[in-house]
């Protein structure tokens, strides 16, 4: 497979990096972390001047109708910058479930909204998994009627607070062919309870959301009967590949902050950057950083075959163990990169004046973002064993 850039996609890369060198650099991102809310000015031009939530939306929805690699790319260059936007939520969380859905009506409806940008989305569920399965999930929907009624609470939820529409993954009763739905429910909704959670990362906004006799009608649900679980599986996992290629994108960042300040820095009259001992250790980063990227891409080239109905189904299939690999190598190069970040500016890189302290603080917290590491692991052997057996 091909990783080399096309000339469109370098234009994506240089054009966005550009941009957020500017609307995202480190003060931007300092008074964001002071905002109540995400910086409307920055989102309007995210998604009405550079049209980036459209991206992979088809253009029979309003979209440009391109594949998750231009994604991908995209999403380094803002994970490079702490971009503080409704865009992972949005883009690579609930468009990514609705175009796997199928629900033409609701794809109808709600694709050229979340688009333009003018309505925001988010993914509510319990994300974790065991052995490959995912756990119960917290909200239970009952049939009701012509539709449904849904109770229950969804704790650290991105965007939880702030989206317009909640995608939410809910257990279904004991009886039903599936066992877990997905329904979309305006977020303004009667019976919705929504709060801001104090979070690690200040640079990514989290949400608990409880739910008190929320109804919803039949044509809420995104799935057919059985499609359920399924359909939830398969969004978490493009979600992780997502988060995969911003993580790559802030090691990255990580190591050239490091970099410029290893060759400013004097110590026995000349650069520590000359060093020996500091080469090998950076070389280290570097090598993890490019191993994630290639998993990052190759994840990424699977992902665009599973959104397109026509894509090539035999590397669909390899989808589980991508995304797994994908985290699994972008979550510890980011947080061994921003650990080695503050380590290599002499431990003064915590402190608030400077930025690896963010980029720590975010790989911590993203680490545990729809699955850490090591639940990974135990999905992609338990993968391979179900292969062999």
């Amino acid at each position: 497979m091909d990783f080399a850039l096309s000339d469109e996609q370098l234009m994506i890369q240089e054009s966005a990096a550009g941009f957020l060198a500017k609307a995202s650099d480190s003060a931007a991102v300092r008074a964001a972390m002071e905002r109540d809310g995400y910086s409307g000015e920055l989102w309007c031009q995210i998604a009405g001047e550079l049209c980036w939530p459209a991206l992979i939306v088809p253009e029979e929805h309003g979209g440009l109708g391109l594949g998750f690699v231009e994604q991908a790319i995209l999403l380094e260059q803002m994970g490079r910058r702490l971009v503080g936007s409704p865009f992972f939520a949005s883009a690579c969380l609930a468009i990514p479930a609705l175009l796997l859905s199928r629900n033409a009506e609701l794809q109808a409806r709600l694709l050229p909204e979340l688009a333009s940008g003018s309505l925001t989305a988010t993914l509510a569920c319990s994300a974790s998994s065991r052995a490959g399965h995912l756990l119960d999930q917290n909200v239970q929907a009952v049939a009701e009627g012509n539709g449904w009624r849904l109770d229950g609470i969804c704790e650290a939820v991105v965007d939880g607070a702030e989206a317009d529409l909640l995608i939410v993954a809910a257990r279904l009763p004991e009886g039903e062919r599936a066992s877990i739905g997905l329904f979309a429910v305006p977020a303004n909704q009667r019976g919705i309870d929504r709060r801001a959670l104090p979070t690690l990362d200040q640079t990514r906004r989290l949400g608990r959301v409880a739910f008190e006799t929320v109804k919803v009608p039949a044509d809420g649900c995104l799935h057919t009967a059985d499609d359920g679980a399924n359909l939830l599986d398969r969004t978490l996992q493009l979600g992780a590949i997502a988060l995969a290629c911003e993580q790559t994108g802030s090691a990255q960042q990580c190591l050239d902050l490091t970099l410029a300040y290893l060759g400013e820095r004097q110590q026995f009259g000349r650069p520590i950057a000359s060093f020996q001992a500091i080469k090998h250790r950076c070389a280290d980063l570097m090598l993890e950083i490019e191993s994630a990227r290639s998993a990052c891409y190759y994840a990424a080239c699977v992902a665009r075959e599973v959104l397109d109905p026509a894509g090539d189904r035999t590397i669909a299939g390899e989808l589980g163990e991508a995304s797994a690999i994908a985290k699994i190598h972008a979550s510890e190069a980011f947080m061994h990169c921003a650990a080695e970040s503050i380590q290599l500016h002499g431990g003064v890189g915590f402190t608030w004046e400077y930025d690896p302290h963010l980029y720590f603080k975010r790989a911590r917290a993203g680490e545990q973002l729809l699955g850490s590491p090591a639940q990974h692991r135990e999905r992609l052997a338990h993968l391979i064993l179900e292969h062999y057996a």
